[in-house]
């Protein structure tokens, strides 16, 4: 016991000795950021091929946006892409001009988007935290440290940020604009001076604007700005800039889903117009539409009506109120998402919800603004789940948003566990606006965790008798079970779930999150980084390599068709214009039509899955093979007319 003691003083010492020191507390919170960011986010970023079927799509818009100097209309294979605004496609030409048309480069805008948000919300619970003690006249490093190192690994280490943060799509880099702009709202928010609640006493007079983070001293410089000052405060102006950032990147939502979330927050809390006098709303207006619309007007000028049905019609409008693509899905379906995407820890969710008390309005209105973060969180996370449960179409991206403020609840549901010595007791002491949580709901939380990991650890060691078949790879289960992923992944997350129940008997709460991390950690370097190095080379290298072989077949002008599937990477790798036929009958119509126009080259080229290439009922004589690889055919069909007009193809 002395020993355990021991070590827990001379944890406290250490933590001590950089709060006292700016350019170590620096330092060792950045290394933190940069390791955590480079597990989540960097580590093999571009070492994998583009995945089908979104993914290449904006790469070649990027690409030919990049190619052309055409920065207003995007197009992918000689069509406008009208499904998202411009901003993605900028990032992506920019990377593109300083590392090359490559993999990194597609995914690295959104890389970029997760970190700057996981760096954010670091210091945002760095300020919080130092803001309470400040109240309470306490300095504890270490319960500060710690909790804000949970907050960044929480946000970046969970399945949907992950995936989505090694995508190169518009979903990241949406939701690194809106978490941001909502952080921002709140440090301006919260750190206007003299911000006490209502009813609240005055614990001391004139509180200082100065937060001490790290054993610096942080200036907010949230101030509230002077009655006759035009702009807000800086935190304001960057909550206006993301805003702006958000509406170029997947247009009106980007604005919708900030507005609801401070609208409703600052309804609840009784504080909707002078806050919103403080932010110099109009000033802000001002700044979202001039930096946005600007591109939209030149976007509109350009294509006129067909931009603005295609855009605000079909992929907004419509994906609210109707099934767009077929994506629909039961009531329930993000209750799952959020289950499995915010993983492991999503199971302490509904506690750390519970906790908050969010329906004492009273209780939150008499508190200082800074002590409302929790309520802030639970705000965002709800506003943004019932949206989505509302639209019509449903896909899992769609509430990426609402996972950095899980983090931030689930973080703050921790918070309290991470003492220092002099504050330790048998049971967690809180300082937060909350009352101590009941050991019991933590203790149902936790065995929900032990179960949770132990059913995710029995469908991996069954997980060919769950997964589904791919057409891109014939032998696919049988091929997963000889890799001896499954059982690697099955015995980590059973370990996990035994080591979580030890200490859940024990009741060294503190451990338990970190168990719940240091299994994704385990999980992302020994399976899931080799799982994807399979699939891509199962699934994706041989569309790669079929580019290649085209990129030296092909003779000027020839065709390219794709027939029964639709692989928007080829178009990227192979920087041809592809002809999407689902028959093959339609094939055979095709080149018929083509040959009776006497086309040059008198031919063309053919990429189609096997069995849709049996289905053609082509002769051997009737085309020259060029490659095969994995499912998929490459062949050559000449044409010319016969006098009966069929095709002889020799």
């Amino acid at each position: 016991m002395s020993m355990k003691l021991s070590v827990k003083h001379t944890v406290d010492q250490w933590f001590n000795k950089i709060a006292k020191n700016p350019g170590l507390s620096v330092t060792v919170s950045g290394l933190w950021l940069m390791v955590v960011g480079w597990i989540a986010f960097g580590w093999n970023l571009g070492n994998i091929g583009l995945i089908d079927e979104t993914e290449p799509l904006f790469a070649e818009a990027s690409r030919q946006m990049f190619v052309t100097g055409d920065w207003i209309t995007p197009f992918f294979n000689g069509e406008t892409r009208f499904d998202k605004p411009a901003l993605i496609y900028w990032c992506q030409a920019i990377a593109y001009y300083i590392l090359g048309v490559n993999e990194w480069a597609v995914r690295l805008p959104s890389a970029i988007a997760a970190f700057g948000l996981i760096c954010l919300a670091f210091y945002t619970v760095q300020w919080y935290l130092a803001k309470q003690d400040e109240l309470e006249q306490v300095s504890r490093p270490t319960r500060r440290y710690l909790t804000s190192f949970i907050a960044a690994a929480l946000m970046a280490l969970n399945p949907e940020t992950i995936i989505w943060a090694r995508t190169g799509v518009s979903d990241m880099l949406l939701t690194g604009c809106i978490a941001s702009a909502l952080l921002c709202f709140f440090l301006g928010y919260a750190g206007k001076e003299g911000s006490r609640g209502q009813g609240a006493e005055s614990r001391e007079q004139g509180s200082r604007e100065v937060g001490e983070v790290g054993g610096a001293e942080l200036i907010t410089n949230a101030q509230s700005p002077m009655p006759h000052a035009l702009l807000p405060n800086k935190w304001y102006l960057a909550c206006y800039v993301l805003i702006a950032g958000a509406i170029l990147t997947k247009g009106p939502v980007g604005i919708v889903l900030p507005g609801i979330i401070v609208a409703a927050f600052l309804l609840y809390v009784g504080r909707f117009r002078e806050v919103l006098q403080e932010m110099r709303l109009f000033v802000g207006i001002l700044i979202i539409l001039g930096l946005s619309v600007p591109w939209y007007a030149l976007v509109i000028w350009r294509n006129g009506w067909n931009y603005i049905n295609a855009f605000f019609g079909y992929h907004n409008l419509e994906r609210f109120t109707e099934v767009v693509n077929g994506h629909s899905a039961p009531w329930y379906f993000y209750f799952i998402v959020v289950l499995l995407g915010f993983a492991p820890y999503s199971v302490y969710l509904p506690v750390s919800i519970i906790r908050l008390k969010f329906w004492q309005r009273s209780h939150w209105r008499s508190l200082e603004r800074f002590q409302q973060f929790g309520l802030f969180a639970w705000i965002w996370f709800a506003s943004i789940f019932g949206f989505f449960c509302i639209a019509v179409t449903k896909l899992p991206s769609y509430v990426l948003p609402l996972m950095p403020a899980a983090a931030i609840l689930v973080t703050l549901l921790w918070s309290d566990f991470f003492q220092d010595t002099e504050d330790r007791q048998t049971s967690p002491v809180s300082s937060s606006p909350t009352p101590p949580l009941s050991p019991t709901f933590l203790r149902v939380s936790g065995w929900l965790n032990v179960m949770f990991l132990s059913v995710l650890a029995t469908a991996l060691f069954n997980i060919t008798h769950i997964l589904g078949t791919d057409p891109a790879i014939s032998n696919f289960h049988e091929l997963i079970q000889k890799s001896g992923l499954p059982v690697i992944a099955g015995v980590m997350w059973l370990i996990c779930a035994i080591l979580v129940a030890g200490f859940l008997l024990s009741r060294q709460w503190n451990y338990i999150i970190g168990i719940n991390l240091l299994g994704l950690v385990a999980f992302i370097i020994f399976v899931l980084t080799p799982a994807s190095f399979f699939i891509d080379r199962e699934r994706q290298l041989p569309l790669r390599e079929l580019s290649a072989v085209i990129l030296e077949a092909k003779q000027p002008n020839e065709e390219l068709i794709m027939l029964g599937f639709k692989k928007p990477s080829v178009v990227f790798y192979s920087h041809i214009h592809v002809n999407y036929l689902g028959l093959p009958q339609e094939a055979i119509e095709h080149i018929k039509n083509q040959a009776a126009k006497g086309l040059q080259p008198p031919s063309l080229l053919l990429l189609a899955e096997q069995k849709k290439f049996l289905q053609m009922e082509l002769q051997p004589d009737d085309y020259k093979s060029l490659s095969t690889k994995g499912a998929y055919n490459l062949v050559r069909v000449p044409f010319k007319k016969k006098k009966n007009e069929k095709i002889d193809i020799s």
